[in-house]
């Protein structure tokens, strides 16, 4: 799989010869570390991806919509939520989700992990009520 690689604010970069960047030839960490960068950076997409939103299968996503949003879940269920979509990407062999705090409508913790292959990952979860688009979970890949 060759991951898109987005910007902070998820949009897409061009690389040096003017294509389309993906996290393997342009990821802003050094080249043994982008392949762990790409895997963070899919692993904070499928976190963010609503469910129905995958027009070729509208099986996958998180229950936003359904369990989350205005239903105020308790920590342990968005907990479990995060790390599920976690473990459906390729590649991931454990997922952990810790929270930082979660007050009122604003969370803040993370997703870490290990590659089946070799590395950590880390993709901190920042959601507001206030924050611009994209709005519930803005998350963004973090290397140890």
């Amino acid at each position: 799989m060759n991951t898109l690689l987005l910007t902070a604010g998820w949009g897409l970069t061009l690389n040096a010869a003017g294509n389309i960047a993906t996290a393997y030839d342009a990821a802003p960490v050094t080249p043994a570390l982008r392949p762990l960068y790409a895997l963070a950076q899919d692993v904070a997409s499928a976190i963010r991806l609503f469910r129905g939103e995958l027009w070729y299968d509208t099986t996958q996503g998180m229950p936003y919509f359904e369990q989350i949003l205005g239903k105020r879940p308790p920590a342990e269920f968005l907990k479990a939520q995060f790390v599920q979509a976690a473990l459906t990407v390729p590649g991931v062999a454990t997922a952990v989700c810790t929270f930082k705090s979660f007050t009122g409508r604003l969370l803040v913790g993370s997703v870490t992990g290990t590659a089946q292959t070799t590395g950590q990952f880390a993709v901190s979860l920042n959601a507001a009520a206030n924050s611009s688009p994209p709005w519930y979970v803005n998350a963004a890949a973090v290397m140890d």
